[in-house]
């Protein structure tokens, strides 16, 4: 007949039980940190919107003025926002989160008013000659509006923001012609590959 060891038996059980509450507690911690984030932060959008930065950028890359290149990345812009804004309800709508909820109002706020101050900063750059250094000004305040939201969502979007700042940087700092492939890289390229890692571990 075969025996077991009582003593043995016991000294093995609470390892085992030790692992799955282990493995509780850190399922019900990510349920509360998802609770209070705003996740519907797009992936599938993100992807779009790189997309779409990376079939500008070319195109404003071969226009003859100041003013034409700026209205391609104007149209641009338009186009991102109205695929975020779709993005961001559906993903919303499909996760049953409230689009008015605290966490969504809060990473509104604080995404906001750095792409307000973004824009005010194109018109005087624009009539101060400077246009060369607007995707610089582009990508970091945009970075430090992603940063800001990001600590009311996901951990991986303030991670994304810093991502943006420091292509941002690295634009203010560069030659002034690479502006347009510093947007291709900033705004098409980190979108595409965050969006492509929320859409995979977040869902959307």
């Amino acid at each position: 007949m075969l025996r077991t060891d009582p003593l043995q038996d016991s000294l093995t059980d609470p390892p085992a039980l030790h692992a799955r509450a282990m493995d509780n507690l850190r399922f019900i911690r990510d349920t509360m940190e998802r609770a209070g984030s705003f996740t519907a932060v797009p992936g599938w959008g993100g992807v779009a919107m790189g997309t779409t930065v990376l079939a500008a950028a070319p195109l404003a890359a071969v226009q003859p003025t100041a003013a034409r290149w700026l209205a391609i990345w104007i149209a641009e812009a338009v186009v991102a926002v109205a695929i975020a804004t779709a993005a961001v309800r559906r993903k919303a709508r499909h996760g049953g989160t409230p689009l008015l909820a605290a966490p969504a109002r809060k990473f509104a706020l604080s995404l906001s008013p750095p792409l307000v101050a973004g824009a005010m900063l194109t018109i005087v750059l624009y009539q101060a000659g400077l246009a060369g250094r607007l995707p610089g000004v582009w990508l970091l305040l945009y970075g430090t509006g992603v940063v800001a939201g990001g600590a009311f969502s996901v951990r991986i979007v303030p991670f994304m923001g810093m991502c943006f700042m420091l292509v941002g940087a690295l634009a203010l700092f560069g030659p002034a012609g690479w502006g347009n492939w510093w947007m291709a890289g900033g705004f098409g390229a980190l979108h595409v590959v965050f969006g492509l890692f929320i859409a995979r571990k977040y869902g959307g």
